[in-house]
């Protein structure tokens, strides 16, 4: 039985391969990016202009410092870490949180994995109308070992880390969102 080739294809196949991916290359723009796409504006200086209000907490001892994490992420994550312009949109951000048991040692009947979370609601308003654009609700769950009675700082460490990381994915979600508010409007 009679079989082509194949060999003889493959340098065909990868220019071809080639010339696809590099007339689709120009049709791409980074969604954060400074320089604006031949057919529309940037969103980076629309997103410098949101001005994040202090994030209301609930009755909790450490969720004040969970929500100045939140803010300072928005903050950067929104300006870049540069000056902001005057505002136009003002972001209020709402934080409760909560701290459940996975796995508990059945020995001792002490937790060694709990989870943390994170439960955020977000409004973001014009400021030349007053009106609501944007609202949403987000949340973050993350998971952190607690090493043992007798290791007390490696376990409030471990809370922090989960409290650090719950707040920067509470603070890109909401970033996420803005940005899609502000490219297509909705």
């Amino acid at each position: 039985m009679w079989w082509p080739d194949i060999s003889a294809w493959r340098p065909f196949r990868l220019a071809l391969a080639l010339g696809l991916a590099g007339l689709s290359a120009g049709c791409f723009q980074p969604m954060y990016g400074e320089r604006a796409a031949v057919g529309g504006g940037s969103i980076a200086p629309a997103m410098r202009g949101v001005d994040v209000a202090e994030v209301k907490t609930g009755p909790t001892s450490r969720l004040p410092r969970v929500s100045v994490e939140v803010r300072n992420n928005l903050i950067f994550a929104l300006t870049g870490g540069g000056a902001a312009p005057s505002p136009t949109h003002r972001l209020q951000v709402y934080l409760s949180s909560s701290l459940s048991l996975v796995v508990v040692d059945i020995n001792s009947g002490r937790p060694d994995i709990q989870n943390y979370g994170i439960d955020a609601s977000y409004q973001l308003t014009d400021l030349a109308t007053g009106k609501t654009v944007v609202n949403g609700v987000t949340f973050a769950r993350v998971s952190f070992n607690i090493p043992g009675q007798q290791q007390r700082f490696a376990g409030e460490r471990g809370l922090r880390d989960a409290e650090n990381r719950a707040a920067s994915v509470i603070a890109d979600n909401i970033r996420n969102r803005i940005a899609s508010y502000f490219t297509a409007g909705t």
